[in-house]
């Protein structure tokens, strides 16, 4: 924040484009730091235009369904929290596997047979299979009805996405191997996915996710806007851009949810039978946030500023 924030004052933020340019000429990485920021000018832009920022983004939806995620445990653990998530709402379940195939496929099944066939089930094998081991478990989950089976092998191994892809019945969703737009572009033109899962931690910014899912679009492949282990003020930015972004049909915006605690105390994107909603207020919302954690806050940056380096 030290190096980028500099670069902010004295612009005038409608040009948000050109200030994501030289934030990246001046560091490089650094992508959650750039997210902040450039949701801070949007959130600015919004709420001089006096419109919601869903709407500036495109407008195309009210509402998104969102999964919620199970964690990988024991598969009688995963079922009990699928039938709990089951019963506050959630018709999308994404499993964590990866770890022992044959434990993986106990995971599904056990799942499947407690939330009944009504349930939408995806998986998330999280980088942790071989191409021979995806292709096999992939052709067992068949019949649990799987409908989306996510970067089952290395982020780097495109190759090998596209040949999971070519054997296996479930559509591939492509995660950790597309951070950037032309991460993006060299996926579709190696058919390695059917899906693209967009973050925009990840990525970096509300306007790199939207050339990402513009590139996919164009290829033909659908998204996904999902998170890392985020609160409600990026929770709700993310919501903001799967209304407003024609290509995202479905989300996993799920972890704010788990959080003991969230910064956030009123004001961020609604969970509603399963849909996340996002605020109808300018900009990003009129998000309040909460002083006794924003002391901890405060505690760290003076910390961090006494730190020599």
């Amino acid at each position: 924040m030290r190096d980028l924030a500099p670069l902010l004052i004295g612009e005038d933020p409608e040009r948000v484009e050109l200030i994501e340019e030289k934030m990246d000429k001046v560091l490089l990485g650094n992508r959650a730091a750039k997210l902040a920021l450039e949701m801070a000018i949007l959130d600015l832009i919004g709420k001089r235009r006096k419109t919601p920022l869903w709407k500036m983004l495109g407008g195309y939806r009210e509402k998104v369904e969102t999964d919620f995620t199970i964690g990988i445990k024991k598969p009688e653990e995963m079922a009990r929290d699928a039938v709990e998530m089951v019963s506050r709402g959630f018709r999308i379940l994404k499993l964590k596997v990866g770890l022992n195939p044959e434990e993986d496929i106990a995971r599904v099944k056990a799942v499947r047979d407690a939330v009944g066939n009504s349930i939408r089930i995806r998986v998330d094998a999280n980088q942790g299979w071989s191409v021979k081991t995806a292709v096999k478990v992939l052709n067992e989950l068949q019949r649990y009805d799987v409908e989306l089976a996510e970067q089952p092998v290395k982020w780097n191994d495109l190759e090998g996405m596209a040949e999971v892809r070519a054997m296996s019945p479930i559509p591939i969703m492509a995660d950790e191997s597309v951070h950037t737009p032309e991460d993006a572009l060299k996926v579709a033109m190696m058919r390695a996915a059917d899906y693209i899962n967009i973050k925009l931690t990840k990525a970096g910014g509300l306007l790199k996710a939207k050339r990402i899912a513009e590139i996919s679009e164009a290829a033909g492949m659908p998204n996904m806007i999902g998170c890392m282990m985020e609160g409600g003020i990026s929770i709700t930015a993310a919501v903001h851009f799967a209304c407003g972004t024609r290509n995202v049909v479905t989300s996993d915006l799920d972890s704010d949810i788990s959080l003991k605690q969230d910064v956030v105390s009123e004001g961020a994107a609604k969970l509603e039978d399963g849909y996340r909603i996002p605020p109808n207020e300018p900009g990003i919302g009129d998000i309040k946030l909460r002083d006794e954690m924003l002391k901890h806050i405060a505690t760290y940056k003076e910390k961090a500023e006494k730190e020599e380096f």
